[in-house]
């Protein structure tokens, strides 16, 4: 029997670190910004808080250089040509999703090249990342799975149950939802976006908090 030359191209790329040594500072961080936000309620009962940005905190100065270090790194090993670039926060804000909130299936524009997630609070029963296949051919022609238990090639979701102090980057072409929050505590979680831009410094540095 001949074999198969096995090739994959075109993968969808997600990355994952735990970081809780960053979780104190950026708790206090998001716990102020979530007492000065409104939450969307449904019957008298807040269902689901964002926060405003916060990126440009003094006290989480090192979270955020780490992760628009990492991101940095991650697109340079891709391959992208990142030595004249810098990466920065378009956008960085707490959410809190309480009992039956959920996230349906998005991606971010707006140039936002990684998407990052540093996971608070994650009680029993909250809300889980489920990350989708980006191909929307596969999608359209895909085969019924001989087994949802197994991650193989005709898989068309992954979900990950995070941990407090998990921080995940992924490309933010990748969809992506939470499930629904079916206990009773809060999830909490700090979503962040990041774009590039032409360093203005003749040293070239490769990251920049803006």
């Amino acid at each position: 029997m001949d074999k198969l030359e096995e090739n994959h191209y075109f993968v969808t790329p997600l990355y994952a670190v735990k970081k809780t040594e960053f979780l104190e500072s950026v708790n206090a961080v998001s716990n102020r910004y979530l007492k000065l936000s409104k939450g969307c309620k449904v019957k008298n009962k807040v269902v689901v808080t964002m926060t405003a940005n916060y990126s440009n905190e003094s006290e989480i100065s090192n979270f955020t250089q780490y992760v628009s270090q990492t991101a940095w790194n991650i697109l340079k090993a891709q391959g992208f040509n990142m030595t004249p670039l810098v990466t920065y926060f378009l956008e960085m804000w707490t959410q809190e999703h309480n009992h039956m909130s959920s996230m349906d299936q998005h991606v971010h524009g707006l140039g936002a090249q990684i998407s990052a997630f540093f996971f608070l609070d994650t009680p029993k029963n909250g809300c889980k990342l489920v990350i989708h296949d980006p191909r929307p051919g596969k999608v359209i022609l895909n085969l019924p799975m001989e087994s949802d238990e197994k991650i193989t090639q005709a898989s068309t979701q992954i979900v990950f149950t995070p941990e407090p102090g998990t921080l995940i980057f992924m490309p933010s072409w990748v969809p992506h939802s939470f499930t629904r929050n079916v206990g009773k505590e809060p999830t909490r979680f700090v979503h962040m976006n990041l774009s590039v831009a032409m360093s203005s410094s003749k040293d070239e540095p490769e990251v920049e908090v803006i």
